[in-house]
């Protein structure tokens, strides 16, 4: 991997860095206070440009690999306020927000008010080179006096020989695994004595509630090996992914170890622009009604599905662990922002990106609205025009060239996103949809005032049909038996089927699934367990579901959902017969659900339903037995 290092004055800039500086020029207000030292360098690497850029986009796990001191920073006023010390000389900074475009390059610049420089600009490009892939690196420094030039001359050579370690590293891991997210070596602190020794006892704690004691082991050596980073908010489903693990079985065996004392949960809330975190906490009854992100500027309401996270850390008692930067940007953790450009007024920038077929999201910081951009292989345009108020952009082919106009009088920030969330997260609509949590956490973890929109849910209730009857021919004792044993035999497959029973009304159950298709499985597992001629136990049930948003409220310290989905999935009882179960013919439409009905050749009767608000729709009632 060869190395080349570029250093001069702008007066005397090579040919090579000229020509980096032609795609990058300097804004002249950071060339006031005289003239940048700059140093180019380049490295070849056998990796893609995407393993690349999962690698440099990493910036804080970066920057400690090199030795960076450790930084600190504080929003005032709408910027982020830096601070760190490098070798024994403090240094302070405004954070300008960085750039970047997705697997192509990123820059900074921070401008100094203690310290060496003024100013410096940071720029990394990827690109392919035959099969290999280049990494240019650029600083440029604009220093306060003569002999801080000269320091920061000294000062950066041996930080290019650490770019040429890193990188090499680098190189060597994702060779390795292929998994560009993991290129680095994990930094974890030895555990002290009495930590390991609570580590093996918290373990066996955890394999006697049942956890499969292979996920035991990769659990506790999780926690004693893995790099901090990744310990700070431990993410549940790509570990399990990571693990090829069952995501529930995962989740399962973290509840538990937080029960035992393993783990912490936090639920955090999340600035919907940047989506970094605003702040982690222990309840969910403690999460406010709005909350702030200074750095994007905006303020939000904390109830929308995707304003919150759910996490876990590893209890202190084993690690003690806290949040260190090294950077402020880090891009990795920001994956769903593809391109973020910032345009002076009246600007015109031209951008080629590496966007793949998809939907994009488009936003510019201090304008109301977002647009789309929809990127299809086949199309015949390659670039687009977008300003500040587009209502729509043509479709493009992939990988196209944006031409960012601000058109406005104030610089602006051009945002490109993916409009779904990351996968990797765990909302609170699947926790509270999980069994194991109702058993174990509910009213320890929501506040008696919580309001939350968990977006879409499946609701199913069943009710015991002829209960008055039942009641009289079995006597209270008799019928509480069979009531009391089909409840459990409901549950037993609403967990199965990954749902979870939120409540029990009288002999009726109430269940929430996140998928549909579980749902109605769920109920004709249901109808197929309690079939009218078994004789041990004597209550038939009907079964309805409904699919839409949803409002999680904390009722008698369980939380429980509300809202016109839940209201309509009650009234559909009144449509099912023993062993049918009811639900909107718009069901169908769900993803999965067609498929399970054909499969199961169902015999389907449609007929009209009206709502209390006189809104009519098509109901369809499924016999099981039939």
């Amino acid at each position: 991997m060869p190395a080349m290092a570029e250093q001069s004055d702008l007066a005397t800039t090579p040919a090579s860095v000229a020509d980096f500086l032609t795609r990058h020029p300097w804004p002249r207000d950071l060339l006031e206070h005289g003239r940048p030292l700059e140093f180019l360098w380049h490295f070849d690497l056998n990796a893609t440009p995407s393993e690349a850029w999962g690698f440099i986009s990493d910036t804080s796990r970066l920057n400690r690999a090199m030795g960076v001191s450790r930084m600190h920073f504080e929003e005032r006023e709408g910027a982020l306020h830096g601070r760190a010390t490098n070798g024994g000389f403090l240094q302070e900074w405004v954070e300008v927000p960085w750039t970047w475009v997705a697997e192509r390059e990123m820059s900074s610049v921070r401008l100094y008010s203690r310290g060496f420089a003024h100013s410096v600009r940071g720029i990394f490009e990827i690109a392919a080179i035959g099969e290999r892939t280049r990494v240019s690196v650029y600083f440029g420094w604009v220093p306060r006096g003569f002999w801080q030039r000269w320091l920061l001359g000294v000062g950066m050579r041996p930080l290019e020989r650490q770019f040429a370690r890193v990188i090499q590293e680098a190189e060597a891991s994702i060779a390795d695994t292929r998994r560009a997210s993991m290129p680095f070596v994990a930094m974890a602190t030895p555990l002290s004595p009495d930590a390991a020794e609570r580590l093996q006892a918290l373990g066996a704690r955890l394999a006697a509630t049942g956890v499969d004691e292979r996920l035991v082991s990769r659990l506790t050596e999780y926690l004693k090996t893995a790099d901090e980073m990744d310990l700070v908010r431990i993410q549940v489903l790509p570990l399990a992914r990571r693990w090829r693990v069952d995501e529930d079985a995962v989740l399962d065996a973290f509840l538990k170890a937080t029960r035992v004392g393993l783990l912490d949960l936090s639920w955090d809330v999340i600035c919907p622009h940047c989506r970094g975190v605003r702040s982690d906490l222990r309840t969910l009854g403690e999460v406010p009604r709005k909350a702030d992100c200074g750095v994007c500027d905006v303020d939000f309401e904390t109830d929308a599905e995707n304003a919150i996270e759910v996490t876990f850390h590893v209890h202190p008692s084993i690690r003690a662990v806290e949040r260190v930067f090294y950077c402020s940007a880090e891009p990795a953790f920001k994956a769903h922002i593809k391109l973020q450009q910032i345009v002076t007024a009246g600007e015109r920038l031209r951008v080629s990106t590496a966007l793949g077929p998809g939907r994009y999201r488009l936003r510019v910081s201090g304008v109301g609205t977002t647009t789309t951009l929809d990127v299809e292989p086949d199309a015949a345009e390659r670039q687009a025009l977008w300003k500040p108020h587009a209502s729509a952009l043509p479709s493009v082919g992939s990988a196209p060239e944006l031409l960012l106009e601000n058109d406005t009088d104030q610089a602006r920030t051009f945002i490109v996103e993916t409009p779904s969330w990351s996968d990797d997260a765990l909302r609170p609509a699947r926790l509270l949809s999980f069994q194991r949590f109702r058993d174990l956490f509910t009213e320890d973890y929501v506040g008696s005032d919580v309001q939350l929109s968990v977006g879409s849910q499946t609701i199913l209730f069943t009710d015991v049909v002829g209960s008055t009857k039942l009641y009289a021919t079995r006597g209270d004792p008799g019928a509480f038996i069979d009531v009391k044993r089909h409840f459990s035999e409901i549950l037993q497959i609403v967990q199965k089927h990954h749902g979870a029973v939120v409540k029990t009304i009288g002999d009726a159950v109430m269940a929430a699934f996140p998928s549909a298709a579980d749902a109605l499985s769920a109920a004709e597992a249901i109808q197929l367990r309690l079939p009218p001629d078994r004789e041990d136990l004597r209550s038939r049930v009907r079964a309805s579901l409904n699919t839409g948003p949803c409002i999680a409220v904390n009722l008698n310290t369980n939380m429980d959902y509300f809202g016109n989905t839940v209201n309509v999935a009650a009234k559909l009882q009144a449509c099912a017969e023993a062993g049918q179960v009811a639900f909107p013919a718009s069901l169908v439409e769900q993803p999965g659900v067609r498929a399970l009905l054909e499969a199961r050749k169902a015999k389907l009767n449609e007929r009209s339903f009206e709502t209390a608000g006189s809104i009519a729709f098509g109901v369809l009632t499924w016999d099981v037995s039939l």
